[in-house]
């Protein structure tokens, strides 16, 4: 008989319960044990979720309280040398966050999703000592609770080739010492059960390093399997296809290949064949782990036939496409949502595999599953046939465009932008974004719901906003920003204000530590029906004589953060997305403002996984942002933002978006980043991060001055701007005031 399974669940809670508790810690206001008491409640509301929908296997050892790889660096004992003598929380918190004497490990997107995992940090010395608490805790937690569990692992190819080093060494030559570890541990939680399931994560594979990794893998897993005759081992990938690693996994002693079957799953059909011919179990994920839209059961109902075809049904185990942790909790506390028939989240995810596993047994359905099942064809039907999703002018506008470009190259742009502005060598600025204080967020809340009229609401924000212009012409800042006080979330603002968009009230989703974001829900055709940002930019510059920078996000962006429709290819959706922004743009260099930041900082993580891939994505990227520039005269300067990127690969596709500056994230990685822009012999003006805004930490003037130095070895002055890493609204005016004076305190000293 077939099963079913959930590769991984959220963790944040469905009202963002440890979002809370681990932020009324770090601000002293609770002791560490308030969090470890939500942490266990969460846990078992989460795993009782899955249990009585149902689920067969559920993952065991997911919950983190900031990151995954976090908690595997700290189980296998990989400590920089920098937070020698922590210990418990302090440890933890220091790795992650950074302290006065350290600052954080770096962070970067996991594979291309808006999600961040700490980046394991190892050299040449590091040695493993295993910890196996947290698993071995989590396992019995689970298992008094009657749940039947599913260990859930970063595997450790997957492990050890997201690390980086700090010395030049290569991480894989800690594999047979890492492998001890893995078979340690497996053999610790062997102990704790007749019979252990163990699911390995190897992303990894679903990449284009499959191909020198994967003839390691049967040497490392024989090892793994070998670690404890009652584990049944699940080899699981997710995001693509991944045929060398099939291959070549088939050959161990694992019980179990876990594949996505929503990306490219039609390319996994000889994967599943190996997986049958060498009598192992499929792990067939089947619902969507990344997306919102409710799954065509019926559509499934077929996909689930053409599997039995394949493979047995007692070998065919039925799940999600990877982790839920991509999806928010539960639409149970949505109200007023037109489209929410249209809508799975989380927890109704569950009744879908269920559902669709009955359907493998040839098991009728009950009656709830039945009534869902039902509901389930209505849905599918009226989102094909409803006139929120389609508008035929957004269609006929996008078919008859004709200008994709700016009309003057940027060598003779940049002229009259530098004659016009006048501004310093290492011109000043920021991102965007100034602290979301809990003041701001009541009065925009008040404002939603109706306590207060637009007047009053109207007025708290030119406050804030002067404020903002304030402090920074006090500071010295050279190009001003407003601030965003009238913005919830750099891609929700926007998408509130276009057609075809629709918003949940509790869909949360988690993006680093507690830091969550709620996705908008970009169900139809796109259209901007008013200015969205020019009436608060144009206040901004009435303030000051000073340039003030526009600030909006680019169709790229808004596509990759948003949870974007199925029906029709990304390729055509960001082309109406990249209408609307080239509007905006428009209007704003008609009212006078000099500079606009169109921020593209999720656009490497839209990336494809295969080089295969690659080129129609950076093709319709590129061009989308280049449409939605295209009516910027030579005099409007554009500059963009990229978050955690890794450029070596892309950076000719960025030289290609024609922006005049970039800023980009780099205080983590030093000017690594920086000297790839050198190599390639870069043109445009760069904004390379001097500090990490990801941390509470307060750099130093002396700390500034001494990246400055570093990017001075890298990029002449007239081609540098200097601002923070990233936009300051998840800090504290403690932590950004003194930050921004020492950093232009250093860039005074560094002209």
């Amino acid at each position: 008989m077939s099963k079913s399974y959930v590769t991984g669940f959220g963790r944040i809670g469905e009202q963002r319960e440890l979002k809370f508790a681990l932020e009324a810690y770090w601000a002293g206001k609770s002791d560490f044990a308030s969090v470890e008491n939500v942490a266990k409640e969460l846990r078992k509301r989460h795993w009782q979720y899955q249990k009585d929908a149902g689920i067969d296997f559920i993952s065991v050892g997911d919950f983190s309280y900031y990151d995954i790889m976090l908690d595997h660096s700290i189980a296998f004992g990989a400590i920089p040398a920098r937070f020698a003598g922590l210990s418990g929380e302090e440890l933890y918190f220091s790795m992650c966050r950074g302290n006065k004497g350290a600052v954080a490990m770096e962070m970067t997107k996991w594979f291309n999703t808006n999600y961040h995992y700490i980046v394991p940090e190892l050299n040449a010395s590091t040695s493993f000592k295993l910890d196996a608490s947290k698993y071995i805790n989590e396992y019995k937690e689970a298992k008094a609770l009657g749940i039947n569990a599913k260990l859930n692992l970063i595997g450790p190819f997957t492990y050890l080739a997201l690390s980086k080093t700090n010395d030049g060494s290569d991480a894989f030559s800690h594999l047979d010492a890492l492998v001890s570890v893995y078979c340690e541990l497996i053999s610790e939680i062997a102990k704790l059960d007749d019979e252990v399931v163990i699911q390995l994560d190897e992303p990894i594979f679903v990449t284009d390093r499959a191909s020198d990794l994967a003839p390691r893998l049967k040497g490392v897993y024989d090892k793994i399997c070998a670690a404890a005759s009652n584990a049944k081992i699940i080899f699981m990938t997710y995001f693509e296809k991944a045929p060398e690693a099939t291959e070549q996994i088939v050959k161990t002693g694992v019980w179990a290949v876990g594949l996505d079957l929503v990306h490219n799953s039609e390319c996994q059909r000889p994967s599943i064949k190996l997986i049958k011919d060498a009598n192992k179990v499929l792990f067939a994920g089947i619902i969507n782990g990344r997306n919102i839209w409710v799954a065509d059961l019926e559509e499934r109902k077929a996909k689930v036939g053409r599997l039995l075809d394949q493979i047995e049904s007692d070998r065919l185990y039925i799940g999600t496409s990877c982790s839920l942790l991509h999806v928010p909790f539960t639409l149970k506390y949505e109200e007023n949502l037109a489209i929410k028939e249209w809508l799975s989240f989380a927890v109704e995810k569950l009744d879908e595999i269920v559902i669709l596993t009955a359907f493998a047994n040839g098991k009728e359905l009950c009656a709830r599953c039945s009534e869902i099942y039902e509901k389930n064809k209505i849905a599918i039907a009226n989102r094909k046939t409803s006139s929120l999703v389609n508008d035929a002018a957004v269609q006929e506008r996008v078919k008859n465009l004709s200008k994709f470009e700016r009309e003057t190259p940027f060598s003779e742009r940049i002229k009259v932008q530098h004659k016009l502005f006048n501004l310093p060598s290492l011109p000043t600025t920021t991102i965007g974004s100034f602290p979301q204080t809990a003041e701001l967020r009541a009065v925009r809340n008040a404002f939603k719901k109706g306590e207060i009229d637009k007047a009053k609401y109207e007025s708290e924000i030119k406050k804030y906003i002067d404020d903002c212009v304030a402090f920074q012409e006090s500071i010295g800042l050279d190009v001003l920003v407003h601030g965003e006080p009238e913005r919830n979330d750099m891609v929700e603002y926007f998408g509130e204000q276009l057609k075809g968009y629709a918003f949940s009230k509790n869909g949360w989703v988690q993006s680093y530590g507690s830091r969550c974001v709620k996705p908008p829900l970009l169900f139809g055709d796109v259209s901007r029906p008013n200015p969205m940002t020019v009436d608060w930019i144009t206040y901004a510059q009435s303030k000051t004589k000073k340039i003030m920078k526009g600030m909006l996000t680019g169709p790229v962006t808004i596509m990759n953060w948003s949870f974007v429709r199925d029906d029709m290819p990304r390729s055509e959706v960001v082309k109406q997305l990249a209408l609307c922004i080239y509007d905006e743009i428009n209007d704003l260099q008609k009212a006078g403002i000099k500079i606009i930041q169109v921020d593209e900082a999720a656009f490497k993580e839209g990336y494809p996984l295969r080089k295969e891939n690659i080129g129609d994505y950076e093709s319709f990227a590129v061009n989308s942002f280049k449409l939605s520039v295209s009516c910027a005269e030579a005099k409007t300067q554009i500059h963009t933002h990229m978050c955690y990127s890794e450029f070596n690969d892309i950076i000719k596709t960025i030289e290609a978006m024609d922006a005049d500056v970039i800023s980009i994230e780099t205080a983590r990685s030093g000017n690594e980043l920086l000297k790839i822009f050198k190599s390639v012999g870069y043109k445009q003006e760069v904004g390379p991060g001097v500090y990490d805004i990801h941390s509470p930490r307060v750099p130093s003037v002396s700390e500034i001055e001494e990246q400055i130095k570093a990017l001075l070895e890298v990029l002449p002055k007239e081609q540098l701007w200097i601002n923070p890493d990233c936009g300051l609204k998840t800090r504290k005016w403690e932590e950004v005031k003194p930050s921004l004076e020492n950093m232009v305190k250093a860039v005074i000293a560094s002209r």
